[in-house]
Order: structure tokens, then sequence, then C-alpha cells
């Protein structure tokens, strides 16, 4: 009876490990995301459920009662949350993952080498192997618990989103994680050291603060994409330590792919880990010479009339969201002025960079929940050779992803970076609630040239005006 019970359970985490495969595979498309992500949900419900079937649950009361509330929570949280928050509830839930690892992690410890008898404790044996995967887990789950949450600090904005530094940090960080490897080594030799233990865990948590602290709000998308791969590490860990097959495929898959994306976006902003980790990087405020304005240039602003004009009779437009069409909540407009364009006859293309938003796929998120149709998202090597047929490029809250300054400044601190060539459309056409820089805190060149106009204002409220204008024509 036994035996079959552990064949069961056997073969709901290798079910579960193929749904968790093929979820990834299916992110690997727009059109395919939402049955991907519906592919991970029931995989994660089987793995549950073959959880429940251990020898070792003596009620699962509990784990039910966990089950319940934590489908209440998350559904509640994906019902009601706005898109704006994506971000923010990404970085959250990377929080509780690595707090979960991490207290199984502790018990399992505690556990082993200490079981609590009648009278006294009796010292368990653990061995070198099974103490450097309990190791491994607590001390990558720890330092993304406070990681995560420092990211969604300086995201919902109650931790400044400018990088926060100060002298000799980048040593003393370097210093503190050294430490906690050598606390890590010494418990592999010595795993009965409770007090080493603690401490690696205490500094742990003090290195997930410190290395987020000077990081700013640009690079939040490698963070939170670094953050995610810790946290499948730590629970990867966690399935040698407990001897879980599940987690350590689902784990190995959350680390690598968070890993992989976390390259991705580098490139994507022309930066190293190292740049990214250590460069106090996107202040959110002015940080670079104002090269525009110092030298007697003025941007040219425009009406919704005008703006609509130029768009009714265009034949080729290319929209650019950016984080301001977040903020706004405006996808809903956005869709419907691409709409009206169409009817006109004109074709509408939308034009996504890899880190445009706070976080990888934002845009494209968004965009998707308006049911703007997914053939018409194209990512920046797709379209960047078209801007120079275009009539008008629109450009809806993006700031440095479209700078040309990436291109021509070698001074900047952006420069190198894969842009959108959205300078080189035949008219732009930005909206903006002010001059402010974006998150490198610099301004941006594209802002001044003789064929881009500004419309200022909110961009729900600019994109209603546009729609209402375009209808009257």
């Amino acid at each position: 009876m036994q035996g079959s019970i552990e064949y069961l359970i056997q073969a709901a985490y290798l079910a579960a490990s193929v749904l968790f495969i093929l979820g990834i595979r299916g992110l690997t498309r727009p059109d395919r995301a939402r049955r991907g992500m519906q592919y991970a949900a029931v995989g994660m419900l089987v793995a549950i459920l073959g959880t429940l079937l251990h020898h070792d649950i003596v009620t699962p009361t509990w784990i039910i009662i966990g089950l319940v509330v934590g489908s209440i929570v998350g559904a509640a949280i994906s019902i009601w949350m706005p898109m704006t928050a994506i971000p923010q509830r990404t970085a959250i839930s990377h929080a509780f993952g690595a707090l979960a690892a991490t207290l199984v992690g502790i018990a399992e410890y505690h556990d082993r080498v200490l079981q609590v008898g009648i009278a006294q404790y009796h010292p368990v044996h653990l061995s070198g192997e099974e103490m450097a995967a309990l190791g491994f887990e607590v001390m990558f789950g720890s330092l993304t618990i406070t990681g995560s949450f420092m990211a969604f600090g300086k995201l919902q904005g109650f931790v400044p989103s400018r990088p926060m530094t100060y002298k000799f940090q980048n040593q003393s960080n370097i210093g503190l994680f050294v430490l906690a490897f050598i606390l890590f080594v010494f418990l592999i030799i010595n795993p009965g050291a409770q007090a080493a233990f603690y401490l690696m865990v205490l500094v742990g948590l003090a290195v997930g603060v410190l290395i987020v602290l000077p990081i700013g709000g640009a690079d939040m998308p490698v963070v939170i994409s670094l953050l995610n791969s810790y946290a499948g590490l730590a629970s990867s860990a966690t399935g040698f330590a407990i001897g879980n097959n599940v987690l350590i495929i689902a784990g190995a898959l959350d680390g690598a792919s968070g890993f992989l994306l976390s390259i991705l976006m580098s490139k994507a902003m022309n930066r190293s880990f190292s740049n990214v980790l250590f460069g106090a990087f996107g202040g959110g405020e002015a940080t670079a010479a104002t090269t525009a304005s110092s030298a007697g240039l003025s941007v040219q602003s425009l009406t919704a009339e005008d703006a609509a004009m130029q768009l009714a009779y265009a034949r080729s437009v290319i929209v650019v969201p950016g984080y301001g069409m977040a903020v706004a909540q405006a996808q809903h407009q956005v869709r419907e002025l691409a709409e009206l364009i169409e009817k006109r006859g004109g074709e509408v293309k939308y034009a996504i960079h890899p880190v445009a938003g706070r976080m990888p796929g934002h845009m494209n998120v968004l965009l998707a929940e308006a049911n703007v149709p997914y053939d018409r998202l194209y990512d920046m090597d797709e379209i960047n050779h078209e801007f120079n047929r275009a009539d008008v490029a629109l450009v809806i809250g993006a700031n440095d992803v479209v700078n040309p300054a990436a291109r021509n400044d070698p001074s900047s601190p952006i420069h190198g970076m894969p842009i959108l060539n959205v300078d080189q459309a035949k008219r732009v056409i930005v909206l903006k609630r002010s001059m402010n820089p974006g998150f490198a805190g610099i301004e941006n060149e594209l802002f001044y040239q003789p064929n881009t106009a500004m419309l200022f204002g909110d961009a729900k409220a600019s994109l209603g005006q546009l729609v209402a204008e375009i209808k009257n024509l």
C-alpha cells in the first residue's frame, strides 16, 4: 500500500514538473502566455495534491487551510490589483517564496541537528552534503527575503527609488557576503554549530537590504529577475534538503529562467551585472548635464487638435508605450485610438523595448489586458528598421529607451544602451506630463529635435482628447 502511494506521489510530481515546463514554454510567445500560466497553475495544484499523500503528514488540516487562504488572497490580488502594481506584486511574491524556503530550511536544520526527547536534546547526525543544501537554501533565501522587500519598497514608494550610497558601501557589502560564505563553509565542516547557522541567516538578511539600497529605479527590471533567480535557487536547495523532487525541478527552472532573463535585461541596457549591482545608476533625479536646454534649445508643443490631424492622416504609425502609460492606466485609450487610425486606412504597430516599464514584459501585459492584438506587438529588433518609414511615432510616457543620447553622447550614462529609433520617424509626438527626466535622471535629446512635438498632460486624458478630435474630423 505504501509503495502504491509513493508511486502516486512521484507520478504527481512528474506531471507537475511537465506542466511547469509547458508553462514556461508558453510564456515565450504572447499569444500562448495565458495558456502557459494556466498550465503552471494546474501544475502547482497537482504538486500540492501529491504532497498531501505523503506518509509524513499526520493530518492535512493546516495544509488545506493554507491552500484555501492562499487561494483566496491570490485571487483577490489578481482581481483587484491595478496593472501598474504588477512589478511590486512580483517583488513581494519573491519575498514570500523565499521566506517559505528559508523557514523550511531553518525548521529542517533544527529538527535534524536537535530532536526533542522526553527530558533532553539528543544530537542527530547531519552530513556535509545535507548541510550544504540547507546552508545554500537559507543563505540565498534570507538575502532574497529582504532584497525583494526592498525592491517592493522602492517600487511602491515607501523606500526612496534613488540609489542610496555611502562610503565604502561596495567593500562592506562584499565583506558581508564573504562572511556569509565563510559561515556556510564552516557549517559544512561542523554542522552542529548552531550559532554559526543563525548568524549566517542574519548576515543574509542584512546583505539583502544592503545590496538593493544602492540600486536605482532604472535597474529594477534586472533586480526583479535576479531576485527571481535567487528565490528559485533557494527552492531547489529546499528540494535537495528535504528530498522533494518537484521542488528541485521547479526551483531549477525558476533559477535558470530568472538568471537568463537577468542577462537579457542587462544586455538590453548594455550593462553588466557588476554595474547593475555596484554602479548606483538610475536615481530618478537629474544627474547629468542638461546639454539641450543649456544650449538654448527649446521644445515644440502642439494641441490635441493638431496631433489628431497628424495621426488621422498618417499611413504608418508606431506607438511606443512607456511607464507613463502604465501610471495613467491609458492602455484602453491607446487601443481605441489605434482602432480609429486603422478605420481611416492607417497601419498601427507597437514598439516594445525590453526594459520599458518596471519589470520585464510590463508593456506587453498592459496592452494584452486592453486586448491589443498580439501580432501588433514588436520587440526592438523587429521594429527598429521601420521607424524611418513611419509617418508618426507616438511616444506615450517612454523616456530613456528613446533617448538618442544613448547613440550620440559618449559622456551620457546611458551611452551604448540599445534604444528604439524613434528619432528617425518623419514626425514624433510625445505624450508626457512634464519635462522631468526618466529613471536615468538625464535630459532626453529627442524632445528638442525639430521633428518632435510635445503634447503635455496626463496620458489618459490626452489620448481621450485625441480620440474625440479624430472622431470629429
